[in-house]
Order: structure tokens, then sequence, then C-alpha cells
């Protein structure tokens, strides 16, 4: 390893990570794996950066939520000769936040990385960071320096491309760009994240997608960044404490800010951080549809790969009893939606509820001249519906045609969407198609009478938006 994390090197980082998911702030990109973005030479300034043909070896780039930091983090210091570490982590419960153990770095990287050299031996080293990471690494408590992020304040400043976001319940995200609020038009954070199904997506931050609670058991969430990573006197490699960040010149950035906030001065403090102008309340209001309308498309491709997975004939996906079946492995972890669903309900909530939200805060909005609260509010009442109703999208039917719904339609289905997460129903159902409706016409496969019990056994989870304890 010939250089050292700085500030340099932290920017170019950054700019790397900007680059590599750069679209225009209307596209909804995607990416069936990672590998598609690293394999796009007009995206990754640092393909084949070694002259190595590094990035022609065939590796399992696929990564999951928690992988995918990791990930990049990885190939960024490979590139650099930077040094990388990660630790094996708890992902709490009984009461006890995640904490971690041992920590591995790549001066020591797996036997057959050493063996078979420079370009396969880092497509070697992908699957044993895969194998150990999962998301409680990113939601170890704040205050604890044994862990590989640290916590940063909500600054424009701090909140850079490479920043981590800890969702509590287990999602984790990477910012990747900031669009500054501009003619009236609300600021935004962009960022990505991976599915369990191994696809790239590009979202808007917003109440909808990245969830913030405080539970002990849940650790910190919130946003954080990689912790530096330095050589000591004899060699060996460490990574810096919470308190040699704060009062290190080359970074400087650590806070226990959010943990400080609680759940609705979090949301209030990014808006802030976003947009610290008033923002107009209908155009506000129409970015939070946007960000529904991403979350609802983004959801037409995870039941499409469920039912593709049905059509392969594997079988029936066997489903979790209790709070794992937010997370698991295999068929159901991969292709059912129990979490990303427990999400669309709470960004259903938020963009049902936004009127409100204008009334309840008209100091934070550039109310009209002359115009009421409540006159206001009716307005975006009347806008919200001719919104929901005038956005379309269309579904795959399990016989292979299409069909289309509005927005409007998955806001009235809010209910049939508590149970609409089991990849072993027909997409119809899980769509919420009425019982003997057209839609439903073509329906031909339910779950197994036990998992629908257990469905129903566990529906106040989604009902109430209460994430389960583990």
């Amino acid at each position: 390893m010939r250089a050292s994390w700085n500030r340099a090197t932290e920017n170019l980082y950054s700019a790397w990570i900007q680059k590599l998911f750069d679209a225009p702030l209307d596209a909804e990109p995607s990416w069936p794996t990672l590998r598609a973005v690293l394999h796009d030479r007009s995206r990754n300034i640092l393909f084949n950066y070694l002259g190595a043909g590094e990035d022609e070896v065939s590796a399992p780039i696929s990564p999951d939520c928690a992988d995918l930091v990791y990930f990049l983090r990885a190939y960024f210091a490979f590139k650099m000769g930077l040094p990388f570490g990660y630790s094996n982590c708890s992902r709490g419960g009984g009461g006890h936040a995640p904490k971690c153990y041992s920590w591995l770095t790549n001066l020591n990287p797996p036997a057959a990385a050493q063996r078979d050299g420079l370009a396969a031996g880092f497509g070697a080293y992908l699957p044993v960071v895969a194998d150990a990471v999962q998301s409680g690494a990113v939601r170890v408590l704040a205050t604890d320096d044994n862990t590989d992020f640290y916590t940063v304040p909500l600054s424009q400043e701090a909140l850079r491309p490479g920043t981590v976001y800890a969702d509590p319940y287990g999602h984790v995200l990477m910012l990747v760009r900031r669009v500054p609020e501009s003619g009236g038009a609300a600021g935004v954070f962009l960022a990505v994240d991976g599915e369990p199904d191994g696809t790239v997506a590009r979202k808007r931050f917003w109440r909808g997608s990245f969830l913030f609670a405080h539970e002990p058991t849940l650790g910190s969430p919130g946003f954080k960044r990689f912790r530096p990573i330095v050589r000591d006197a004899s060699g060996s490699l460490r990574r810096l404490t919470n308190a040699e960040i704060a009062k290190n010149p080359q970074y400087g950035d650590f806070s226990l800010e959010q943990s400080q906030l609680g759940v609705e001065d979090f949301y209030d403090r990014m808006d802030d951080v976003m947009s610290p102008e008033p923002l107009d309340p209908v155009r506000a209001m129409k970015g939070a549809i946007d960000s529904l309308e991403e979350q609802v498309k983004t959801r037409v491709g995870s039941v499409e790969n469920g039912r593709k997975y049905q059509n392969s004939g594997k079988g029936e996906a066997t489903m979790p009893s209790g709070p794992a079946i937010f997370a698991t492995n295999g068929a159901w972890e991969d292709f059912a939606t129990p979490a990303r669903d427990f999400r669309l309900l709470i960004a259903i909530d938020v963009v049902r509820g936004y009127p409100d939200k204008v009334a309840r805060q008209p100091e934070r909005y550039a109310m009209p001249r002359g115009e009421s609260v409540a006159q206001v509010k009716a307005e975006l009442q009347s806008v919200l519906a001719s919104e929901l109703a005038a956005r379309k999208f269309t579904y795959t039917r399990s016989d292979g045609s299409t069909w289309t719904l509005s927005l409007q339609d998955v806001i009235d289905r809010a209910a049939d969407l508590e149970m609409g997460y089991n990849l072993n129903d027909c997409v119809e159902l899980r769509w919420g198609a009425p019982d003997k409706s057209d839609e439903a016409s073509t329906c031909k496969r339910h779950a197994p009478a036990a998992q629908r019990a257990k469905m129903t056994d566990y529906r106040a989870w989604f009902r109430e938006r209460h994430w389960p304890h583990a």
C-alpha cells in the first residue's frame, strides 16, 4: 500500500462515487448488478487503472445493501493502494445494539489472493468480505470506537458522496450526489443501494426510504463515514478513534449530533440542510410524490423478479417465522419484499399526509401571499388527488400480460399491501388486485395456508408501522 487516507484521497473517493452513479436528476437509473456499473468505462474512471487486466477477471460482484458500501470502498482502496478493513459484527438483539469484534485488513488477504496474483486475488477477496459483513456493522453505537464507521454532523459539507446511511431496521444506502436548492426547487440528496436480488438503484433522500428511529437494540442509525485507517509506528494498521477524528485536521467531522435528535427533529434538520430557504409548498409536495413514484417503480422490478422465480420451476420459497421474515437468506431474502413494503407503507403515509404537514409547519414554506393556511391546505389536497390519479405504471401479470395502475390505486390498496410481500403469491395478489376482478383473473398461484396464517399474525407490524424486535 503506497498511499494513506486523508482529505485529498477522501475527496477523490467522493468524486469517483459521484461520477460512477451520475445521471440527470429526473432519471431513475438502476443496474442489474454492481458489476454492470464498474464495467461501464464511461462511468468508472478506474477501470483497469492498474494496467493488469484486473477488471477483466470474472468475479461475483452482486452485493446486497451492506456489501455494496464495503465493495465500493474496497475497490477504490485496491486501485489506489490504500488500506482497507472490515469487521465481524453482531446484528444486535435481545436488548443489545450491534457490536463488532475481530477486524481484518487488506494487509492479510485470503490465501487465494496471495496465491493467484493481483487481478484474480481481488476477485477472490470480495466474496470473503461479503461473507463477513452485514448491516449490523453500520449500526454499531456512535460512541463506540471499535467499528468501521463514525457518525458525522448533518451539514452539506459532511454529507458528501461516499457517506453511508444506516437505516435502523437493517438497510444501508450510500450518498452519491447533492443537488442544491435552486429556483424554488428543493435541494436533493441522491443515494444508491443494493437489493437482495443484486440490483443497484439510485433514489432520493426522503422519509419514505431513509428511516430513522432510536431504540437501544437497533444501535445508532443515520449518516456515517468509513473510519480512517492509518499506519502506526510499528507498521501495523489501525483505525482512528472518534476523539482522534474530531481533532484530526484532515477530518474533524466526528459528531454525535444525530444521536441527540428525535425522529421529527432529524427530518426537520435534513430539510434545513437540503433546502435552507423556504420551499414552495406545491413543488415540495410534488417532490415527495416523485419519491413515492420512484419507490413504487422499484417495487415493480422486485415483484417481477419474484414472478420470474416462480416461473423458473424451482418450487415454493420457504417462509421464515417471526422477525426473520425481514432478514434471512435464500429465495425469500432475494424475492420476497416485507422490508421494502414496510418502507413503502411509510412512504404512502408521508405523501398522504403532506397537506397536513404544511398546515402544521407553515413557517417552513413560502406560503402564497394573501392565502390562509386552510386555503393552501385545500389547494394541496386538490393537487395531490390529481397527481396521484395521473401518475401511472404497469406491472406484468402471471400470464405475461400487463396491467396499469395509478399511484392513487397504490394508496387505496395500502391495507392490501400489508400482506403483499410473499413471493409464493401471484403478482396480482401482491399488487392488491380485488378478488374476482378482471385484474385478478390471471392469478393462478397462492401461498400455502400455513404461510397465509403467519402473515395474518404478523400483519399488525405493517398496519401499525412498527418493526418487530428480534
